[in-house]
């Protein structure tokens, strides 16, 4: 099992930055995948980007470009820069851990990220 604890969220203007740190209790290292997922009001909760033990990434295509998923493996975090932000991008950012292929995905609690003028 894992614990996941997300910070970094808040409200940002349109253009600007944030990067979001998701802790786990446990070494990270050997974990398949973590990612971040978001979900807006009134949407379905959608995979925003993600990377897997040996360092390959996956992207939302409406992310690409302007978010970075990065591990730490020595301080058990992953983190997610957000640049070039849009109002779209409001939501609940969760993070999100596979053990394995065939394992239970873990989640944090969310933190809430605003676009807003």
């Amino acid at each position: 099992q894992v614990q996941l604890v997300e910070s970094g969220g808040g409200l940002v203007q349109p253009g600007g930055s944030l990067r979001l740190s998701c802790a786990a209790s446990r070494s990270i290292s050997s974990i398949y995948s973590m990612g971040w997922h978001r979900q807006a009001p009134g949407k379905q909760r959608e995979l925003v980007a993600r990377i897997f033990s040996g360092g390959h990434t996956n992207y939302a295509d409406s992310v690409k470009g302007r978010f970075t998923i990065s591990r730490d493996n020595a301080k058990n975090t992953v983190s997610l820069q957000m640049n070039s932000l849009k109002p779209e991008d409001t939501a609940v950012y969760y993070c999100q851990a596979k053990l394995g292929f065939f394992a239970d995905d873990y989640w944090g609690q969310g933190t809430q990220v605003t676009v807003s003028s």
